[in-house]
């Protein structure tokens, strides 16, 4: 039990003080991102594995998917397992937190969604190249309020997908779970399409990030109805709407809070997608909402931090 509480406080010590950083990151519009990234590097082994595996029958290629999946998965975790049980506890400690400030998206996902709403208040021309880098949709059609949705959308998302569910995921699995979540939540984004070339290659990739996200969408939906103070209601009947089972949860959240309507129909290069709104609120977004939801973002990434914070004190006090 003594070995859990140190492995557990040690994991919110150093996860509620690279957040602590990245508030910071946020506040003077910068981020730590090296050069290459890791994920880059990831996502090369993750291509070259794909073109030379993706190949025969359906059946074939869902094996295939399956097993490339699990072992890179599992390789991951396993690198972070070496460092728990070779390095002494500072140095994992000082690993550990490196490769959270590198790997967390938070300080840097507000740089891209600030470049919207700059860009945005410039022109809509600007705005839709500065969209463009961070959604899959179609922007050349958008206008001042698709811009707006589109990128409200994706902060809600991401801030799930590379905030939330990372620390969560390395709360519980300190280093091997953090880097085995970004294995997963990276095999995703490159295999989980529903495409022909992705349908069967890559459906154990999507089903599995499905699950790896399911807690820590919930999560973000609340933390974000806690600092909006209600919304509640709204994001339970909104998130279920979604084609996600997990990316309602905190784009219906924001929604609620920021009182928009997010979602409805959205042009894709695999053709349209018919979502319902989601939200009673405006259609009529525009640049200051962007601000309003990067606002909003802050003081629930705060709250967040605070929650890691307090809950690394009570283990050190009761340990």
């Amino acid at each position: 039990m003594m070995m859990l509480f140190v492995f557990l406080l040690v994991n919110g010590a150093v996860l509620s003080a690279v957040m602590a950083l990245e508030l910071v990151l946020f506040r003077v519009r910068r981020s730590f991102e090296p050069n290459p990234h890791p994920v880059v590097l990831f996502g090369g082994v993750v291509s070259w594995i794909e073109l030379r595996l993706n190949s025969g029958s359906a059946s074939a290629r869902r094996r295939k998917g399956a097993a490339a999946w699990a072992v890179l998965v599992l390789g991951c975790a396993g690198l972070g397992l070496l460092a728990m049980v070779l390095l002494p506890l500072w140095a994992y400690g000082l690993v550990f937190a490196f490769t959270s400030a590198v790997l967390l998206a938070f300080s840097t996902l507000a740089q891209f969604v600030a470049r919207v709403g700059d860009g945005l208040s410039n022109s809509v021309q600007q705005g839709r190249e500065a969209v463009s880098h961070i959604v899959g949709r179609d922007t050349q059609a958008l206008d001042e309020a698709g811009v707006s949705r589109a990128a409200i959308e994706s902060l809600a998302e991401n801030f799930s997908d590379g905030v939330t569910a990372p620390l969560f995921w390395g709360l519980i699995g300190g280093l091997p779970g953090l880097l085995a979540y970004k294995a997963v939540n990276t095999l995703d984004s490159m295999w989980g399409y529903r495409n022909e070339r992705f349908e069967d290659f890559g459906k154990a990739s999507a089903r599995l990030d499905d699950a790896a996200n399911w807690i820590p969408a919930r999560l973000t939906g609340a933390l974000v109805c806690l600092v909006s103070g209600g919304g509640w209601r709204a994001m339970v009947k909104g998130a279920p709407q979604h084609r996600s089972p997990n990316a309602g949860w905190p784009e219906a959240a924001f929604a609620a809070a920021l009182n928009v309507a997010l979602a409805g129909p959205r042009k894709y290069d695999t053709g349209w997608s018919t979502d319902p709104p989601m939200g009673d609120g405006r259609s009529d977004l525009n640049s200051g909402d962007i601000a309003r939801a990067l606002g909003l973002y802050f003081r629930a990434g705060a709250l967040m931090t605070a929650i890691f914070a307090v809950g690394a004190l009570i283990l050190a006090i009761s340990s």
